[in-house]
């Protein structure tokens, strides 16, 4: 009973969803063989409707960012040139991260499992679908899609404190096992996915989870929310629910800081040399 206890303690919040009879799109598959990165991505024959899906979206959240988003989230959506009249080609942007971090973009079928994902991010390489949510779940979509990865997460990948950050992350889930996957899986909820900033204009957004949300967006800035300073000891044993939205956040005070502090706590944590 106890070794069922630690094991279950172990799973990621998504297998443990899987195993709840959650949407079958949020059970993480493994890859199999190569997929195309960087110029080996080929632009889909998207039908209209897929455009115009793009065009809502993207002009419904941009309206929330103001006064929301980070700079460098803001910085990044021009370097890579977003914008609502048609669905971003991978390539493309795999492109702009090359020449401004050293990053490229891997075109992947959907929830690919964490050491596929992983390995990936350790090679300086994003994992991004390349279909977008069908117009029944333009408010919300339990699975991952080209909006969420490519307006959520790419802007950031321009700044280079924060691609550090996501390689090192990359390094040290790959070393990582038992319990401290688990605690790395609650810092890239309280970071990458669902993190705020402390800017000299005030506190901000820099979390993909947040960024292209609808809702959370909105959240995740009201006094409905409790935030909390960055200390990654804290952050891998706070609990959270991945269906709801949050109720405590995490702040950090710049990206420099973001990318120290988990060093250390890696290093400490025997993750990272």
């Amino acid at each position: 009973m106890k070794d069922q206890q630690k094991e279950n303690s172990e799973l990621s919040a998504y297998e443990k969803a899987a195993q709840e009879g959650i949407d079958p799109r949020c059970i993480p598959q493994r890859l199999e063989g190569q997929v195309p990165e960087h110029d080996n991505i080929k632009y889909p024959d998207y039908p209209e409707s897929d455009q115009e899906t793009w065009k809502f979206l993207y002009d419904r959240q941009m309206k929330f960012l103001p006064d929301r988003a980070c700079k460098e989230y803001m910085d990044g959506t021009e370097m890579l040139k977003l914008s609502p009249d048609k669905i971003p080609y991978l390539k493309d942007l795999s492109h702009v991260f090359l020449k401004t971090t050293g990053w490229k973009v891997a075109r992947v079928p959907g929830l690919i499992h964490e050491q596929n994902f992983f390995e990936m991010l350790r090679r300086s390489v994003f994992p991004s679908t390349d279909y977008i949510r069908g117009k029944d779940e333009l408010d919300y979509t339990p699975a991952p899609d080209l909006f969420h990865d490519i307006f959520g997460h790419m802007p950031l990948l321009t700044n280079k404190s924060f691609a550090s950050f996501y390689q090192k992350f990359g390094e040290a889930a790959m070393n990582a096992t038992g319990a401290n996957r688990t605690k790395l899986e609650t810092l890239h909820w309280f970071t990458v996915e669902f993190g705020l900033i402390n800017n000299p204009e005030g506190r901000r957004i820099y979390g993909a989870g947040v960024l292209s949300s609808l809702k959370e967006v909105q959240h995740s800035l009201s006094n409905q929310v409790e935030v909390k300073p960055f200390d990654p000891e804290k952050i891998v044993t706070q609990a959270y629910d991945v269906w709801h939205l949050q109720p405590i956040l995490f702040a950090i005070d710049s990206f420099e800081q973001l990318e120290t502090g988990f060093d250390s706590w890696c290093k400490k944590e025997g993750l990272l040399n």
